[in-house]
């Protein structure tokens, strides 16, 4: 197939929508077919296959835009139709001005249309502080729909949760529930742990350092904990929420947090020797970084947020806590560094459960789906 790939967002892979974008594009190039990429990134002006577009300027915003590894592309009609000029289908990653565009040209050409689901209507709302106001994420979704998915001949949920979050709004769609999947390098290495936390309690977290994964209640737990002064938490990322939350470690009289940004193989050898995974976020399509520290034999602590699809991955109720409750999360931590035995039992377990998630098996099922929407279209 020849596949047009339209990336609103698109770069540095420093969030969950540019990893599922990235490894996409590898997984159909690696089956064959030839995908022509249309984004904003300028690294790849010039390289075969590659349309680039300006970004948009928001003046004295740009720097805000950046820190939250966002920076959307220009709708240029040229390039855009250059690149869906003679394709099989056209697919559309997000509901912004390209992916709009994108989907208008394609639809007034007859050719095929699908679209993931990358965006959930919290993680923009959340940026105005609208997000627990349930008529501006009604009103946005309500908003992607007559952008970009009315017009889809398919759209891809990574999760069943946010399938029915959407559908409760919009009314059903033609859809697939497929997972974007957890690389085969994400697996159990038990390395040991550096000297200098040898004797702590490594809890650890992966996820951008903005207000809707919560890191607060994490570190709020940790400041509750009977093991307080030996646990170590290592937060795995980077966002523009890091000096507040290096404020408040210190505020709670907590170790001081490890924050970097960690690439893959050096998170994969900080998820071996790490203790216990905790994952707080309260907004949440999917959480790859999640399922990452489940392939890794990690255990996990997730918050139970009824906007979060991570709560599905909890294998029982040890394995949630109440959103938002720093009290309960430190009770449930508590519990399960006071029970090794059947924090081995439950890694284990978690082992088993991973391996629905491989990347390899989810890449199938998207060629599958844009097969299908080809054919059916």
């Amino acid at each position: 197939m020849k596949i047009a790939v339209i990336c609103d967002v698109f770069g540095a892979s420093n969030n969950g929508t540019v990893i599922a974008l990235d490894n996409l594009i590898v997984a159909l190039r690696s089956k064959g077919h030839s995908v022509r990429v249309v984004c904003a990134d300028e690294r790849f002006r010039g390289h075969p296959d590659y349309y680039i577009v300006g970004k948009y300027d928001f003046g004295i915003l740009n720097r805000y835009v950046e820190k939250n590894g966002v920076a959307p592309a220009k709708a240029q009609k040229d390039v855009l139709e250059a690149a869906i000029e003679g394709v099989d289908i056209v697919h559309v990653i997000l509901p912004f001005s390209l992916g709009k565009a994108a989907a208008l040209f394609a639809h007034a050409k007859g050719i095929p249309l699908s679209a993931s689901f990358h965006a959930q209507a919290e993680n923009i709302t959340s940026h105005i502080f609208l997000d627990r106001f349930k008529f501006a994420n009604r009103a946005t979704y309500r908003i992607f729909y007559k952008r970009l998915y009315k017009y889809c001949d398919v759209i891809h949920y990574p999760s069943q949760f946010i399938c029915d979050d959407f559908e409760s709004v919009v009314g059903p769609t033609p859809h697939c529930v497929i997972s974007n999947g957890v690389d085969e390098s994400f697996k159990p290495i038990y390395t040991q742990k550096p000297p200098h936390l040898k004797d702590k309690i490594v809890i650890m977290f992966t996820g951008r350092f903005s207000r809707e994964k919560s890191h607060r209640v994490l570190i709020d737990g940790v400041a509750l904990s009977k093991h307080k002064d030996r646990i170590q938490l290592i937060l795995a990322g980077e966002g523009p929420l890091r000096k507040s939350l290096t404020k408040r470690a210190r505020r709670r009289g907590i170790n001081m947090p490890l924050m970097e940004y960690l690439q893959r193989d050096k998170l994969i050898e900080t998820l071996g020797y790490a203790d216990l995974y905790v994952h707080p976020a309260e907004i949440e399509i999917e959480a790859i970084s999640c399922l990452e520290a489940l392939a890794c034999g990690k255990v996990a602590l997730i918050a139970d947020s009824p906007k979060s699809a991570t709560r599905g991955f909890a294998l029982g109720e040890r394995n949630l806590f109440r959103y938002d409750d720093a009290r309960d999360l430190a009770n449930k931590m508590d519990w399960w560094i006071e029970h090794p035995r059947e924090r081995s039992t439950c890694q284990s377990a978690y082992l088993d459960y991973a391996k629905n998630f491989t990347l390899s098996r989810c890449m199938d099922e998207m060629e599958e789906m844009l097969y299908r929407a080809v054919k059916e279209a």
